[in-house]
């Protein structure tokens, strides 16, 4: 028995050509299951992971065009903000120039009047300096008639003679006129 053992182990160890798959006997099983696992692998693909994968792309294209179609949207509608901003801006500024305008009219005005005022004001006081200046004068004007007669009767009183008040006042008037 032990050289029984011995001769199977031998003829088996012998027989072995080492790796299964390269043993040209066993091919003909080995392509027939590929096939088949390959076909199996094909149907499981095509019939539920393809499709799944079909429909996740064009979910995805789907959602993609409809958001490139509200971001257009969206531009347009920031576009036509921007525009309104801008004329709201410029309608501002028309505002605030004509405001300024306005305003710079009525400072003038209220200036104009002042100056007007100012004027009358120095006008009047102008007058009343000539009406004084004049008083002035003409109260000069007796006080050096007094004073010229004063003078010249006291200087022909001084002389020896005797002093006509007629006499001196007509003198002091024609000398004062020239």
């Amino acid at each position: 028995m032990a050289t029984e053992v011995a001769t199977e182990t031998a003829g088996t160890t012998g027989a072995a050509p080492g790796m299964p798959q390269l043993d040209f006997s066993t091919w003909g099983n080995q392509i027939f299951w590929l096939i088949l696992a390959l076909l199996a692998i094909y149907f499981v693909l095509s019939r539920v992971a393809l499709p799944r994968i079909a429909s996740v792309l064009s979910e995805r294209q789907g959602t993609i065009t409809n958001d490139i179609a509200a971001a257009e949207d969206l531009k347009v509608k920031a576009q036509e903000a921007e525009a309104a901003y801008d004329k709201a801006l410029a309608d501002a500024r028309a505002e605030a120039q004509r405001i300024v305008a306005e305003t710079k009219a009525e400072i003038q005005a209220d200036l104009d009047a002042a100056i007007a005022k100012a004027d009358e004001e120095i006008a009047a006081k102008s007058a009343e300096s000539e009406k004084a200046i004049a008083e002035i004068r003409e109260g000069a004007l007796d006080a050096v008639k007094v004073v010229a007669a004063d003078t010249a009767r006291e200087l022909v009183t001084a002389l020896g003679g005797k002093a006509d008040d007629q006499a001196i006042t007509s003198a002091v008037d024609s000398r004062l006129k020239g």
